[in-house]
């Protein structure tokens, strides 16, 4: 029913799962940068703390603070900063 999954040494953890409304993960960040790929498009929510992303494409960091929402294209690879423990929902379309 439920997937875990743990990523950079434990320092990213989320559970997968899927209703009605689509596919999603829901996770914890430790204070930190990481680098993440897609397999399909991606929506991000911070649920809780802040999230700096470098998205595909652009050159600056930008911030995204709680209840704040980033897209992610298929198939590319992107960072994000956890500026200190940080929770998201990622939404797959």
């Amino acid at each position: 029913m439920f997937k875990t999954n743990e990523y950079f040494e434990g320092k990213v953890k989320s559970v997968a799962y899927e209703n009605e409304t689509g596919k999603y993960t829901i996770g914890v960040m430790a204070a930190g940068t990481y680098e993440f790929g897609t397999g399909s498009d991606e929506e991000m929510t911070v649920v809780n703390g802040t999230l700096k992303a470098l998205l595909p494409g652009e050159s600056e960091w930008k911030n995204y603070p709680i209840g704040s929402t980033f897209h992610i294209a298929a198939n590319v690879k992107f960072k994000v900063e956890a500026i200190g423990t940080t929770a998201y929902l990622c939404r797959y379309y």
